[in-house]
């Protein structure tokens, strides 16, 4: 089967997204004149909106602990390395699924269902998951979506002419990162609901916002006397935390994360099951989570 034949496109007359199942990811999304939105897997970065399951984040080591045994579990985890079926898919929603296996056993000792749904309504594409728990035990684990979007938002604007419009009051406190790990806290330049954006924020590495009073943001591009110029909105619900990263030379891609979770503190060690941050699912218990993307309408 070709590529083209594999992906699947969604869409309304104002919007239209397509989505592979190999990660179940995002692969595209354009407004209602063709314009994409969507960071195309460049070199700078070969991924366009990959889900983050088990974990999200790194592990001490790589390193899963549980019941004694060790197993190898790296950053992010697997699922967006990872085939995804098909479930169903019509003109306007599409559902893909991923259960454990023995490769995955082999890296994550837990029974999981993992579904991920994309729906179209007018200017907006909603992404819902569903983690479910079919095993015996408790599972443990984190979740995070990772769309990265175009920067600049209109070709030809600086970066530096960009902002992050919260739709809650936030602390302006993020926590940084050490070599993948939880390590210390930093002041963002917050103007009030604002944060300016530009490539030195992420000079050293991901910045996350831990806790977020917002279930918003509106990612904005200016014109030179800073009337908004394209824009578009992010929700979630469901997810507790906010991961944003580009590259600090400049990529011109912006991430903008809802998460469930982060990667261990520096210096953790300790079983799974016991790390900051994570779900846990009970047997038969299922868990749902949202973040959504509007263009702004009568924008590209």
């Amino acid at each position: 089967m070709s590529v083209s034949q594999e992906r699947h496109s969604i869409g309304t007359g104002m919007l239209s997204a397509t989505i592979k199942p190999d990660g179940a990811e995002l692969v595209s999304l354009k407004g209602a004149d063709g314009t994409e939105w969507l960071w195309q897997a460049g070199p700078q970065w070969p991924r366009h909106a990959p889900v983050l399951f088990p974990i999200v984040g790194r592990l001490t080591d790589d390193t899963l602990r549980h019941r004694g045994q060790d197993y190898r579990l790296t950053q992010h985890g697997f699922a967006r390395d990872s085939r995804f079926d098909w479930v169903e898919r019509d003109a306007s929603s599409a559902r893909l699924r991923l259960t454990d296996s023995a490769a995955t056993q082999a890296l994550y000792p837990f029974a999981f269902t993992l579904d991920l749904i994309y729906t179209v309504a007018e200017s907006t594409l909603s992404v819902t998951a569903i983690v479910s728990n079919p095993g015996g035990q408790t599972l443990p684990c984190s979740l995070g979506a990772h769309p990265a979007f175009i920067w600049p938002l209109v070709a030809g604007v600086p970066q530096e002419n960009h902002h992050l419009a919260f739709s809650g009051a936030e602390t302006g406190m993020a926590t940084t990162l050490t070599q993948g790990l939880l390590d210390g806290r930093r002041a963002l330049p917050l103007e009030g609901r604002i944060l300016p954006l530009s490539p030195s924020l992420f000079a050293a590495d991901a910045l996350i916002l831990p806790g977020l009073a917002s279930r918003s943001l509106r990612y904005v591009a200016l014109e030179s006397d800073g009337r908004p110029l394209r824009a578009l909105t992010v929700a979630w619900e469901g997810y507790r935390d906010l991961g944003l990263w580009s590259k600090p030379e400049g990529a011109p891609f912006l991430c903008i994360e809802p998460w469930f979770g982060t990667a261990s503190p520096l210096g953790w060690q300790g079983e799974f099951a016991q790390k900051p941050g994570l779900m846990h699912l009970a047997p038969g218990e299922s868990r749902e989570l949202v973040w959504s993307v509007t263009l702004e309408a009568g924008t590209g």
